[in-house]
């Protein structure tokens, strides 16, 4: 059983790759080349919206030009046109004002309508894009960039850039088009004044461009705490049990509050920008209109323009006003829009991890030899290597084990394997092959992990444990792996069985209940390579041993590498690793190492003497 997400997501990287151009590539060089980009599909539609716009806009200024000609009736300065009589001209005006105030109506609702669809299908497509690209990113990426400024540039930004596609990208052309018609009408009636009407409009520009470049950075600044925010919150509710357990309410508290009284100043210090802004701007455009008003008052009063004239340009002016103000608002508008996407574009600019790199897919699984020649790794940010000359041999279907103190190197050694990272010394041997041959999406088809952190999502158990599979299972697959996981009575004892769903992350079922679901979802997909990271760090002794029996026989013919703490988790082994500061200081079987001075002796006796202890103390309270 195939989860239904899975397949939806590869559908929709399918369905972009299949563009000509990569929008990862575009945006590279241009970021407006990007924008453009992704209104592929969808610009005929664009195009639609502003058309039935400049049909709306004709609609409202042919109003203003029935207006002018119904007063000049009225006023005797117009006789009737086409030899009609008075009250047969009034029915004409009348139906005429009836007919453009229907096609404003019209023409407004399509061209928003039109505005929308692009929109709201340039949003889906952008989140659909940064969602999969976010999944194609490295391991180190996820490693360095919070989950919560993930979500919040996901969500938030999106919606300001599908506000920037619906209002100010649209609204550029309704301004133009506004703009360039009402100018023209108001040229037709008087040319002087035309240009009157436009005297404050290259203040206005300039107002707002200075207004821009500031608002921009207090608004970027303002994105980045809200990021924060979304990012204390997400850890707060993900860690609550941790927060109870320990009654850090008040702490937590205090901390979101912080972050919170951040955001709060940010957004004052915007809202203070706006204020500023407006009245300004405001006060330029009332001095132009009464100026107009005052200029086409004393035009009409010398008999150089009649009162119909001085009627419609009222009208007119205020159309004609409407987008010079308007400018200053889309610019401002704009540049929230422009910084959420240049948000985005961080994100896409990311180049993807590479699954398909490799040069060599055998045609058969992996036997599993495997080896480490004088390999080191040193991660991109440090300075000191995780790994350093990490030399050893695994014959096929062995098991190693590693052994040593955290942070010694052991999940980073296996990381290698999967090309979670790329070693940067040595090379690694995967059948004889070098490790970076293998394309990485091949490699990670053949090994199995369980996390020393098993992560669930909230759903059933069934689907799970079927997770991992990544082909459609039947019900005795699934448990024959929660059998061998030792999982499958604990199931059975909840009222809906594998039909259980868990709570987010796993929540509802302990700790030792997460792993084995985890387990058995690796088991299932029948790994070549078991990658096992403390896999029985959460379990007690005697679901240990039940695991461990099951495992034993399930790793038969299956190279398998098991991390943890404890001795007894590790001493029959066909090889054991012991582990200190990124390098191997021991390595062989039990009784080897035991046969020699060295840290894996002094592990097993500290151990030794701890459980020999904790036996004395139960038996002396019993």
């Amino acid at each position: 059983m195939t989860p239904k997400h899975l397949t939806q997501t590869h559908m929709t990287h399918n369905q972009l790759s299949r563009h000509p151009l990569d929008l990862r590539r575009v945006v590279g060089k241009r970021r407006l080349a990007g924008l453009w980009f992704m209104t592929r599909g969808y610009r005929l539609a664009y195009f639609g919206a502003i058309v039935a716009l400049a049909l709306a806009t004709l609609a409202k200024t042919y109003t203003y030009l029935l207006l002018r000609y119904f007063a000049d009736l009225l006023t005797h300065q117009q006789k009737p046109i086409l030899g009609k009589t008075m009250p047969q001209a009034f029915a004409w005006v009348a139906a005429g004002f009836i007919a453009l105030a229907l096609g404003q109506g019209l023409f407004s609702f399509l061209s928003g309508r039109l505005a929308a669809y692009t929109a709201e299908g340039i949003a889906r497509r952008l989140r659909d894009y940064l969602f999969d690209h976010i999944q194609r990113l490295s391991v180190a990426y996820h490693t360095h960039v919070s989950t919560g400024d993930l979500v919040e540039r996901v969500t938030s930004d999106v919606d300001a850039v599908r506000r920037f596609f619906a209002n100010e990208a649209i609204g550029i052309g309704r301004l133009l088009i506004i703009f360039g018609i009402n100018f023209l009408a108001i040229y037709h009636l008087y040319p002087r004044l035309a240009w009157v009407s436009v005297l404050v409009t290259p203040f206005i520009f300039a107002v707002s461009l200075v207004f821009f470049r500031k608002v921009s950075r207090v608004y970027e600044e303002y994105q980045k705490q809200e990021s924060r925010l979304t990012t204390t919150l997400q850890e707060n509710l993900s860690g609550v049990r941790v927060v109870k357990a320990f009654a850090r309410q008040d702490y937590e508290k205090q901390k979101f509050e912080r972050e919170n009284w951040r955001k709060y100043t940010l957004g004052k210090r915007l809202t203070f920008m706006h204020s500023l802004f407006w009245p300004a701007s405001d006060l330029l455009i009332g001095a132009q209109i009464l100026g107009g008003l005052i200029y086409a008052a004393l035009l009409a009063i010398h008999g150089q323009i009649t009162v119909g004239t001085f009627v419609a340009y009222t009208g007119l002016q205020g159309w004609l006003i409407m987008p010079i103000r308007g400018l200053g608002r889309m610019i401002v508008q704009g540049s929230i829009g422009m910084v959420s996407y240049g948000r985005l574009v961080d994100i896409l600019k990311e180049a993807p991890e590479p699954l398909d790199d490799g040069d060599f897919i055998p045609d058969e699984p992996p036997r599993g030899e495997i080896v480490y020649d004088h390999v080191g790794f040193t991660y991109e940010d440090d300075t000191v290597p995780a790994l350093e000359d990490i030399t050893f041999r695994c014959q096929p279907g062995q098991v190693v084990a590693l052994l040593g103190s955290t942070g010694s190197g052991k999940t980073t050694l296996v990381n290698l394997l999967p090309r979670f990272h790329d070693y940067t010394e040595g090379r690694i041997l995967l059948d004889g092959v070098e490790l970076k041959r293998y394309p990485r999406a091949w490699l990670r088809r053949q090994i199995g992990i369980v996390e020393q952190e098993p992560f669930l999502f909230s759903r059933t158990i069934w689907e799970n444990i079927a997770y991992g599979a990544g082909r459609e299972v039947t019900r005795e697959e699934i448990i024959a792996a929660a059998k061998a996981a030792a999982i499958h009575d604990d199931i059975m004892a909840f009222p809906d069985g594998y039909d259980t769903v868990v709570g987010e992350r796993g929540v509802t079922l302990s700790g030792g209940q997460k792993q084995r679901v985890a387990i058995a979802r690796a088991l299932l997909k029948a790994p070549r390579i078991l990658i096992l990271d403390e896999a029985t760090a959460s379990v007690d002794t005697e679901t240990e041993a039940a695991i461990r029996a099951a495992l034993a026989r399930l790793m038969e013919g299956r190279t398998t590498f098991i991390i943890a703490h404890r001795i007894q988790s590790v001493m029959h082994a066909d090889l054991i690793l012991v582990m200190d500061k990124g390098r191997i200081v021991q390595q062989g079987t039990h009784a080897e190492l035991m046969a020699q001075e060295g840290m894996y002796r002094q592990i097993f006796e500290i151990q030794t003497k701890i459980d020999e202890e904790l036996r004395e103390e139960i038996e002396g309270a019993a």
